[in-house]
């Protein structure tokens, strides 16, 4: 019944589309050994703290891959974002969660806080793409998980074809906390998909930084070249 299943819904590589084997999950052997993993948290490099440095002061920082245009990061992100595909934000998930888990300077998270999406943006996509991601670093780290504080008041626009100064503009204040004193005096790890200019990081933390006491790390799928 596998094989029959398979021959008509055949599973593939969500990086290259190739046909996967049966000890394959979501993306092949091939891809996942060329995947280009950053170990930032492994190295203790500051290559995503400096994109929002003089912006956000960040306790740790990492992300798990390099982003190039037209890559196989680019495509992981592209199905997991806007094809429904939300197995890859689990995969990625583990993948990281069970890298920081051994990472001793981790230990002091408390929580993980995803960045929201807008209530119009998430009916139409029916899920946040980051949620499992987010929710399979929280188990590695053995923390909660607590998606109900940070919101997103405006809906957001595409900041493909913006500056720097537009895209922190058009992001500024479009973020609120709610039930501060779930994250009071608290370490949290932020995660998001990418992180190309920081501007909604940097929206995100602001908001944040109005809890008393909480110290803000970050973690997301990959970060632009």
């Amino acid at each position: 019944m596998k094989d029959i299943f398979n021959l008509f819904f055949p599973k593939v590589c969500e990086a290259c589309n190739s046909l996967l084997r049966d000890n394959e999950d979501t993306i092949c052997t091939y891809c996942r050994h060329d995947l280009p993993v950053t170990n930032f948290h492994f190295n203790n490099a500051d290559t995503v703290k400096k994109v929002l440095y003089g912006r956000v002061r960040l306790e740790l920082a990492t992300a798990l891959f390099y982003f190039s245009k037209k890559g196989i990061v680019q495509q992981l992100i592209h199905n997991l974002k806007y094809r429904g595909h939300e197995n890859i934000g689990t995969v990625l998930g583990k993948w990281l969660g069970n890298e920081l888990a051994v990472c001793k300077a981790y230990e002091t998270i408390d929580v993980v806080v995803p960045v929201p999406l807008h209530k119009k943006r998430l009916r139409k996509r029916g899920y946040n793409q980051v949620t499992r991601f987010g929710k399979e670093i929280a188990k590695a780290l053995n923390v909660a998980y607590e998606d109900k504080v940070l919101q997103r008041v405006e809906p957001s626009q595409t900041q493909v074809f913006k500056n720097r100064l537009l895209r922190s503009s058009s992001v500024d204040s479009i973020f609120i906390v709610e039930n501060m004193a779930l994250l009071k005096h608290k370490h949290i790890l932020l995660v998001d998909d990418i992180i190309t200019t920081g501007a909604t990081v940097e929206a995100c933390s602001n908001v944040l930084q109005t809890i008393d006491g909480i110290k803000i790390s970050l973690a997301t799928m990959a970060i632009a070249e």
